[in-house]
């Protein structure tokens, strides 16, 4: 601990022992001299030394835990503003019985009647302003705050200005006013400061609660629970006579549960308790609403005072027995949502199911007033909602087997759930697992149909590769070897030279027309220019030839890509697909003088074209578009596609996490024929340029076969 810790704690003890050691003098004295419990409640000694014990050691609690929190420090000097309240009076009259100077009496008496004022007018309205955070709730409250300060003086002018001594036999203070009546509009206005005051701390402690978070609103609950008390039991002493001075001992409430809140707002499940406390307290006001309504009516009819009260007893509880439990309800509602009302919940689930697994999460949280709830398959976390602290995981099952768990988090003061959570929970369990059964389904299909079509593009590749390889040079050279024959025979050979002539002719044409075929399947496969050139070399090619319309008019078309990984076959061609069938679509169907092809890449592969066209309504679907979004959807990404402000956009996006996590950094750069087609689903594009090109099919001879070289 820190020397400055040190002192501060050191003088936290100092002024809670100061407060303790007023107190006890006062009290001990006036007992001593033979007071007793009247003389005491009927002085306000009872009350002012008990508001200073709670104010004084609640707020040595906050100053020693939170030292950096002024509300402590404020609790503190009102504890200490309420003591100094008993101890001046009981001194003044220890120097009244001892026959002391009037002089020194009319001193204590000053002291006694200005030290309690300034806890209720300045110390516990700023303590409120400043609560949980210590802090104003924003710049603008500062002039509140100040104004707080600035007229806290006018209360200790009302109170010391009256000139009424603590305890009769003293004599009067010293700053009675003789004009004091003649004021009285400046004490009535100073009664309205003390409302408003109150009634901003009030404001703003409402905005804080609308503003603050789970750990915020417990905090404020619990200066809530204490404030209704408190209002309870005070506002009768306000507004009836004859209340007994002892109601005042629920302020003290105030202090307890202020210091509760920023130490230990944990405590307890305060929740529990405000429902409790508010359903009796509403239910106190209207008994005493009814009641006071009942013998305004009943006085002009009922004569005798006992049989009065008599009727409008009965007639009150005959009419607050059945509003209880209604009111317990919505109290309850309030607090823990619709845990009472199971069907309502499973409801309220049922619509957020074809929103999603998030908003599923979230609508069970909302529903039931969950601190926390997240739901976690196959150890990961789908969709959460709230701050998490202490959970209870629920598992979710579907057909025997678990397929996730429900991590619910446990209310402040709760060590688990409570049978009628468990209750809701488990009805909501059930569709909630089949949601995720099927969501899991979903996402095993989706991922074995861009496993079959990252296959099939795989095996077009090595197909190709093959063809182009293998079997169009060994077409190419027999065709080169038809041409050598044909030129070789001469016309003077023997008459069956012709027919040979004519086969070899044949011959050759059927192999150029083979060799086309194969060119032309091969291209079906795969489009070579992605082996030639890449898929951005491949791409700007077919930007320069579509650079004109039909029409004779040009079109700029930019591509912008840089930093792209090694992609799959698949992922590849779908691509390069995308992209030339929306820039075909520009040339044709727009009227834009530019377009820009912009490919990124980061956690997945963006492909979007844009164009400058003038808008002409919402984009008919097509074979175009459909294909594209087909291509899209067999792996996974998403497309879209319209008109903008600015033009027409087609936009394509596709994960790159599972597409390429099994991809190889390199393969060769040949394959054998008889490479089986289950091992090439994880190749890898070869080298661009490491492949020959296939040789053109001969044409003509080099010189004629009917004609001597």
């Amino acid at each position: 601990m820190t020397t400055t810790a040190a002192s501060r704690r050191g003088l936290v003890g100092l002024l809670a022992g100061f407060v303790v050691a007023e107190v006890a003098v006062a009290v001990g004295y006036l007992l001593a001299i033979g007071w007793g419990w009247h003389e005491l409640v009927d002085s306000f000694m009872v009350t002012n030394g008990l508001m200073a014990l709670t104010f004084g050691l609640c707020g040595a609690v906050i100053a020693w835990h939170r030292p950096s929190n002024p509300i402590g420090w404020l609790f503190l000097a009102d504890g200490i503003g309420h003591a100094t309240t008993p101890l001046g009076g009981a001194f003044a009259q220890y120097l009244a019985d001892t026959g002391a100077s009037v002089a020194a009496q009319r001193v204590l008496v000053t002291i006694s009647i200005a030290a309690w004022p300034w806890s209720i007018g300045l110390f516990l309205p700023l303590a409120l302003l400043l609560f949980p955070t210590g802090r104003l709730l924003s710049p603008r409250w500062r002039w509140a705050a100040i104004g707080v300060v600035v007229t806290a003086p006018l209360f200790v002018l009302e109170m010391v200005g009256s000139g009424d001594p603590v305890s009769p036999g003293l004599p009067h203070g010293y700053l009675a006013i003789p004009s004091y009546d003649a004021l009285q509009p400046l004490w009535t206005a100073t009664e309205l400061r003390n409302l408003v005051a109150i009634l901003l701390a009030i404001v703003c402690l409402t905005i804080r609660y609308r503003r603050a978070d789970e750990k915020g609103r417990r905090q404020l609950l619990w200066l809530l629970l204490a404030s209704v008390i408190a209002i309870l039991f005070v506002t009768p002493w306000a507004l009836v006579a004859g209340t007994p001075i002892l109601v005042l001992l629920a302020i003290p409430l105030i202090p307890i549960s202020v210091a509760v809140a920023i130490v230990r707002y944990q405590l307890l499940d305060i929740r529990l308790v405000i429902s409790r406390a508010l359903t009796w307290g509403l239910l106190s006001l209207g008994a005493i609403g009814i009641y006071a309504v009942l013998v305004a009516l009943l006085d002009s009819l009922i004569a005798s005072q006992v049989g009065r009260s008599a009727a409008v007893t009965v007639f009150v509880a005959l009419i607050i027995a059945p509003v209880l439990p209604r009111l317990q309800q919505l109290v309850d509602r309030a607090l823990y949502g619709d845990r009472h009302d199971p069907a309502r919940v499973a409801s309220r689930v049922g619509e957020q199911l074809s929103a999603g697994l998030p908003g599923v999460v979230a609508a069970i949280r909302s529903a039931l007033r969950l601190p926390y709830a997240a739901l976690i398959v196959d150890g990961e976390v789908i969709a959460v909602d709230g701050t998490r602290g202490a959970v209870v995981p629920l598992d979710l099952s579907y057909g025997g087997e678990v397929v996730g768990s429900l991590d619910i988090g446990v209310r402040s003061g709760e060590s688990g759930l409570s049978s009628a959570d468990r209750s809701v929970l488990g009805l909501v369990a059930v569709p909630l697992a089949v949601a995720v059964h099927a969501t899991r389904l979903s996402a095993e299909l989706q991922s074995s149909r861009e496993k079959l079509i990252s296959a099939r593009e795989e095996e077009r590749r090595r197909l190709r590769r093959d063809l182009h390889d293998g079997l169009g040079p060994t077409l190419t050279g027999i065709a080169f070897s038809a041409d050598a024959v044909a030129n070789l025979i001469t016309p003077n050979t023997s008459a069956d030279a012709s027919q040979a002539v004519e086969l070899l002719t044949r011959l050759r044409a059927d192999i150029r027309t083979a060799i086309g075929d194969i060119r032309r399947l091969v291209d079906d496969l795969r489009p070579p220019a992605l082996d030639e050139l890449g898929l951005v070399g491949a791409l700007r090619q077919r930007a320069d030839q579509l650079s004109f319309r039909a029409d004779g008019a040009s079109i700029q078309v930019a591509v912008s890509a840089n930093g792209l990984p090694t992609l799959p076959a698949a992922l590849e061609v779908a691509a390069y697909r995308i992209a030339t069938e929306a820039l075909t679509n520009v040339v044709r169907h727009s009227r834009a003088t530019s377009a820009v092809l912009a490919l990124r890449c980061g956690s997945d592969l963006e492909i979007e074209v844009t164009d400058d066209g003038p808008p002409n309504g919402a984009w008919r679907p097509g074979v175009g578009l459909q294909a594209m979004r087909e291509r899209a959807a067999e792996l996974g990404g998403t497309f879209k596609a319209g008109p903008t402000p600015t033009g027409g956009m087609v936009r394509a996006c596709f994960p790159l996490a599972t597409t390429t996590a099994t991809t190889p950094a390199t393969t060769p750069a040949t394959t054998p024929a008889t490479t089986p087609a289950t091992t090439t689903a994880t190749t890898t594009p070869v080298s661009r340029r490491e492949r020959r090109e296939m040789p053109e099919a001969p044409t003509a001879p080099t010189t004629s076969p009917l004609e001597p070289r």
